[in-house]
């Protein structure tokens, strides 16, 4: 039995598109045309490669080997051609990273610290929904995903949650608040907050210790996003329940300070990535 490589090279921009219509227009070929050469691979290798819910394909268990394979037999002709065009220079690799929009762009940014000055190295980032970049990652168009909170999995998913860093929350705010020793009882009892919205993980575990302490809060602002939360905080309008990491460089410059940690809250970054038998070798340096 040969390889089609032809097929092949469809399969593998079908299946990382995760969409017929998508794939035969970025091939420019007709849909039926596109789907008559996959029918055509999978009658040649005896597997289905792709299982249909409604208007989506998604990979078979067979289909995700093929895709892995794909995968480095492209890669390697694409580093083939960029050798012979740049005279032996080392080719540039792509990584695709993918972070929940709400996740600091500090933390970020100290994650990929490894890969910002290698210039054989092509970073590829986006932000999105946990559900649209698990899907992208299950599509192998994402090497890997950056969230604070341990997607759920079950028997059909294959992805892996490494758990990277975790560190206190700490309430920051004007650095007059630090001149005079308070209480976090106090505090939390009689200035108004800044917060994280209800869905984060920090809220979560926020509302359950003012429970317990008998304390109701006064709150000046809920924010989805650590990037607005940070310029809010700014504003000192309040006290800032979050990590530090978030407003660094404001901790740094002097603009606000760290009144008082909060231990028994904690912020924990999770890389997610894919069990592939190729996994993108930059991957190990991060990890």
């Amino acid at each position: 039995m040969r390889i089609n490589y032809n097929h092949l090279r469809y399969f593998w921009f079908v299946a990382r598109e995760g969409n017929l219509t998508r794939a035969a227009h970025e091939l420019r070929v007709s849909q039926s045309a596109l789907s008559v050469q996959i029918k055509t691979l999978e009658a040649q290798l005896g597997y289905d490669l792709f299982e249909r819910q409604g208007r989506q394909l998604l990979l078979t268990e067979t289909g995700r080997m093929v895709l892995e394979y794909a995968d480095s037999i492209f890669r390697t002709g694409e580093e083939l051609l960029h050798q012979l065009a740049h005279g032996g220079d080392v080719p540039r690799r792509v990584f695709r990273v993918g972070a929940i929009t709400t996740l600091s762009r500090n933390f970020q940014v100290e994650f990929l610290q490894p890969l910002l000055k290698r210039r054989d190295v092509e970073l590829v980032i986006s932000s999105g929904s946990i559900g649209e970049l698990l899907q992208l990652l299950e599509t192998h168009r994402m090497d890997v995903v950056l969230t604070d909170n341990v997607p759920a999995r079950d028997a059909a998913t294959s992805w892996i949650s490494h758990r990277i860093s975790s560190q206190s929350v700490s309430l920051v705010g004007d650095p007059k608040f630090a001149r005079r020793k308070r209480r976090l009882h106090d505090l939390l009892s009689s200035e108004p907050l800044v917060l994280p919205n209800i869905s984060s993980n920090i809220r979560i575990a926020f509302d359950a210790m003012v429970e317990r302490l008998g304390i109701r809060p006064a709150i000046a602002a809920e924010i989805n996003d650590m990037t607005m939360l940070r310029l809010i905080a700014r504003e000192k309008i309040g006290l800032a329940v979050v990590p530090p990491i978030v407003i660094k460089d404001e901790l740094k410059q002097g603009l606000l300070k760290e009144i008082h940690r909060i231990p028994e809250i904690q912020e924990t970054f999770y890389a997610v990535t894919l069990k592939r038998r190729f996994p993108n070798p930059l991957l190990k340096s991060l990890l």
